[in-house]
C-alpha cells in the first residue's frame, strides 16, 4: 500500500504547499479520498505523518496504517478513503498525479 506504483506516463497535476500541524487543512485529518483517476503522493520533509486507509467511506477501523518518516513518501490510490495524523514537528506536502489534465477539477473528496 505505501508504495503503490503510479503509472510512469502520469504527470503531477498539482502540488500543495508544505503543511504543518498548524496549517494542515481539516479535511486531511478526517475521512477523504482522492478523485477518480488521481493518485496522491504524500511526501514528508520533517517529523512523521501516519496514514490510515479505510475500506470505504463509512468504515471506522482502518485496514491499513502506514507511518511515513522524514525523507519518505507514500502513495494513495484513486478513490481510496483515508485520513492522516501528524507529529508535532511534521512538515509535508502532497503531489496529485493523473493521466489526464485535471485543471480546474477536484482532486479529492471529503466525507459528507
Amino acid at each position: 500500500m505505501s508504495h503503490l506504483r503510479i503509472p510512469t506516463h502520469w504527470t503531477i497535476q498539482r502540488s500543495t504547499p508544505f503543511f504543518t500541524k498548524e496549517t494542515v487543512p481539516a479535511a486531511l485529518l478526517s475521512h477523504h479520498n482522492t478523485a477518480e483517476g488521481v493518485f496522491g503522493q504524500l511526501c514528508v520533509m520533517e517529523g512523521t505523518v501516519t496514514y490510515y486507509g479505510f475500506a470505504n467511506e463509512e468504515a471506522k477501523d482502518p485496514e491499513a496504517k502506514i507511518v511515513i518518516h522524514a525523507g519518505q513518501f507514500a502513495t494513495s490510490p484513486p478513490q481510496y478513503w483515508h485520513r492522516i495524523e501528524l507529529s508535532d514537528n511534521a512538515q509535508f506536502n502532497i503531489n496529485f498525479w493523473s493521466e489526464k489534465d485535471k485543471t480546474n477539477q477536484p482532486l479529492f473528496h471529503a466525507k459528507k
